[in-house]
């Protein structure tokens, strides 16, 4: 493995890790901090890091592709680390509002270079597959560890990966120029080595480069299904809990949940490892998401684990379609920023959206976020060709 592959798996590892050793333990935070639950400020110290992902990943798309990838993604370590540590020094709200901010533009940081990286290899399929599952990873060991380590130490997995990053960090510092230099006998070269930025442009420029990659009709089908393949996950996490109170213990509701993670880390490596066009993975991602919500309804361990699988084939899939739009090639970076703003925003809208819908009954709601899932199917590609 290169030491560039090294570096971007083990942020993206670690990014996520400490994003979800945060939740199972918000409540006891909140209460340490005298933050009651329902008020704003408990609301943002859960979606803090989604906002700063959201607000952040388009600007930092337009850096990736203006400076070395590389130092955006030490950049993204460093902001992880000292959210980290924020977190673990005090028990101030506003601070760790602050701190969950810094842990989503990290996010932002973070992902635009690592695609446009990982897209640049000859084995982009099989490195995206690592990539993901390594996203995953880092999210089921996040929430693992936090309710392992919570009997110790409350904040015992913040401390955890914030020390791991800390290490990352220091090895991303020290191995800077050798991650610059260009080495021929490999299939990937850092797109720029230098320190000067490209030209810049003008704020009406870049306005008018987010437009047209972002609502441009040739796009909107990847856009769409990149909403919804995150947004769908979303909904069951958000409602299901509550859905199957009287179906599933705790303990029963938790394995259900770890398994869209482990189901999903499975995917990533074996679609990784195809020769399966990225069309094919991403319509069977949208057929096997949709059908796992609708079979989750009465049987949930086989419907999460299919919505797993589905949202892990499509995750494969999406990143390589975007490589393939015919974008200029300057202006990467902005694509994979753009791109995964996209999966964020369906994480955070649709289940606020779908939510007005619990009113007709779970089942409903449930039905329609499938039904939602199968249209994209009917939208136009236009991606270039592939084998």
């Amino acid at each position: 493995m290169t030491k560039e592959r090294f570096f971007i798996y083990s942020t993206v590892f670690l990014i996520m890790g400490l994003s979800n050793s945060v939740i199972p333990v918000l409540p006891e935070i909140a209460s340490a901090s005298s933050v009651e639950p329902g008020t704003i400020k408990y609301t943002l110290l859960f979606s803090g890091y989604f906002i700063g992902a959201l607000l952040t990943l388009i600007p930092f798309g337009f850096l990736a592709d203006r400076y070395n990838h590389l130092k955006l993604i030490i950049l993204a370590i460093t902001l992880t680390a000292i959210s980290g540590i924020m977190l673990i020094i005090t028990n101030n709200a506003y601070i760790m509002i602050l701190a969950r901010l810094l842990e989503g533009s990290a996010c932002g940081a973070f992902f635009p270079p690592a695609y446009a990286m990982l897209a640049e290899f000859q084995k982009k399929n099989r490195y995206l597959g690592e990539f993901n599952f390594l996203l995953n990873a880092g999210l089921a060991l996040g929430v693992v560890a936090a309710g392992f380590l919570a009997d110790g130490y409350i904040k015992g997995a913040i401390i955890l990966f914030t020390v791991l990053s800390l290490i990352i960090l220091s090895f991303g510092l020290i191995r800077t120029e050798t991650f610059q230099t260009r080495n021929k006998n490999k299939n990937y070269s850092i797109q720029k080595t230098g320190n000067e930025p490209k030209s810049s442009g003008t704020l009406l420029d870049k306005t008018r480069k987010i437009s047209i990659i972002a609502l441009d009709p040739m796009y909107l089908r990847t856009w769409t299904i990149a909403f919804f393949i995150f947004g769908i996950t979303g909904v069951m996490l958000a409602y299901y809990p509550q859905y199957s109170s009287e179906m599933l213990s705790k303990p029963e509701l938790g394995i259900v949940i770890a398994i869209v993670y482990i189901s999903s880390m499975a995917t990533n490596l074996i679609a990784g490892r195809t020769s399966i066009s990225y069309r094919k993975m991403i319509n069977a991602g949208i057929i096997l998401a949709a059908a796992g919500v609708i079979i989750s309804i009465t049987q949930p361990l086989p419907g999460f684990t299919l919505l797993g699988i589905g949202s892990g084939i499509g995750m494969i899939g999406l990143p390589i379609a975007v490589s393939y739009m015919n974008i200029d090639k300057n202006d990467k970076g902005l694509s994979m920023g753009i791109f995964t703003t996209y999966t964020y925003m369906g994480l955070a809208f649709l289940p606020m959206v779908m939510g007005y819908f619990t009113k007709y009954g779970y089942h409903t709601m449930f039905a329609g976020t499938s039904l939602l899932m199968v249209l994209t199917l009917l939208l136009k590609d236009s991606t270039k060709n592939n084998n």
